[in-house]
């Protein structure tokens, strides 16, 4: 009766162990993505100039 339960019991551990590996790493890269973001949105703010469409400050252009 005592294996199964320490099964679950270690599957659980392994999983929350798992959640703040992730979560630690998650917020280690925070700052990458956000510079990747950042040049990504530079990018099509450019491409869209250069096409003609008309300048956004905001990613809800869909909304008016």
């Amino acid at each position: 009766m005592i294996g199964p339960l320490a099964v679950v019991l270690v599957g659980l551990g392994v999983l929350a162990v798992l959640g703040v590996v992730v979560g630690v790493l998650d917020a280690a890269r925070s700052r990458a993505w956000r510079r990747i973001a950042a040049e990504r949105r530079r990018n099509w703010e450019n491409r869209q100039a250069t096409l003609g469409g008309r300048p956004s400050d905001s990613w809800g252009d869909d909304d008016e």
